[in-house]
């Protein structure tokens, strides 16, 4: 009896961490918009600078209410390792935002979102390879049906490498180690608002330094790109960083990063809704295989587990 109610309690964690990498996931496709119509106005670095920083002031609030009185027992003679780890997290997430926020100067909306999700199949890469984790066999499949989902899901007739692509490629590097290092630092200290408030301040110190260097920070024209920085900022800098905190608590590095590829199907979604372009069954393709990745990666390991 008790054997039983411990499975169940460990299902219904990493149920609601599911629902938390979706929630999070939903941000960040609808995000894809904001961040691609935010630099009328703007630079790309002032645009994540602003962002992120609004990010941090999102999430300051949760962190004071919820976790302030936790800092001292949680990272009590761990102070090191807490810095050892937070600090790779930071500097990961800005260059996987700054590398894709460039890219969409130079590539469009369909090829970033085809390239970007080539940190689904780098994670379980990195993890086998560098870090010698053992890999549930449904990872390998899934990762191929979520690659070839993108390929369909973008709808690119000719996936030439452009300058801009390359540095999608070079982005989605950063956001697989980004993910990888979350779910290490997530498993030591139980403090998702403290580590997405930190992290969200160093990518916004690091964005004003090249702001400084190459961009001018005009308050008249971050103005005019206010909505698209609150949206980006508030929930996806705030709230789905946090989410996905919470998502990979329970959830190991390989599977989320196979749901957060769900990213895509939402852009596509949300662009269809949002800028009426239209699904072809190319698209629809492309959603499926990517769905059907989501659901073998989190079902199968259950599946066996039950009926071996």
């Amino acid at each position: 009896m008790p054997t039983s109610w411990l499975y169940k309690s460990k299902l219904m964690k990493k149920t609601i961490s599911l629902l938390c990498l979706i929630g999070c996931t939903f941000i960040w496709g609808t995000t894809f918009i904001a961040q691609d119509t935010g630099m009328d106005n703007i630079g790309p670095f002032t645009f994540n600078c602003v962002r992120f920083f609004v990010g941090f002031l999102a999430v300051a609030p949760f962190f004071y209410l919820f976790e302030k009185k936790k800092i001292n027992y949680q990272i009590k003679n761990k102070t090191n390792q807490f810095l050892k780890l937070i600090i790779p997290v930071g500097i990961f997430l800005f260059l996987g935002c700054i590398f894709q926020q460039v890219s969409l100067l130079y590539t469009d909306v369909a090829n970033s979102a085809f390239f970007t999700i080539f940190y689904v199949p780098m994670v379980p890469i990195i993890l086998y390879f560098l870090f010698s984790e053992k890999l549930h066999w449904s990872i390998w499949p899934s990762v191929l049906a979520c690659v070839i989902g993108g390929y369909f899901l973008s709808d690119i007739d000719d996936a030439t490498i452009r300058f801009g692509d390359s540095l999608v490629l070079i982005g989605a590097l950063f956001w697989a180690l980004h993910i990888i290092y979350i779910g290490k630092i997530i498993d030591l200290f139980d403090l998702p608002f403290f580590i997405a408030l930190l992290q969200n301040l160093i990518v916004a110190t690091l964005s004003f330094i090249l702001v400084i260097i190459f961009e001018e920070f005009d308050f008249s024209k971050i103005k005019l790109e206010t909505i698209e920085i609150l949206y980006a900022g508030i929930l996806s800098g705030g709230a789905a960083f946090a989410l996905q905190l919470f998502g990979q608590k329970n959830i190991s590095a390989a599977p989320a990063a196979i749901v957060m590829s769900l990213e895509g199907v939402i852009a596509g979604i949300a662009a269809w809704i949002i800028l009426n372009q239209i699904l072809g069954l190319g698209n629809i393709i492309g959603c499926s295989l990517i769905l059907g990745g989501v659901l073998l990666s989190q079902l199968a390991p259950i599946y066996e587990k039950n009926y071996k």
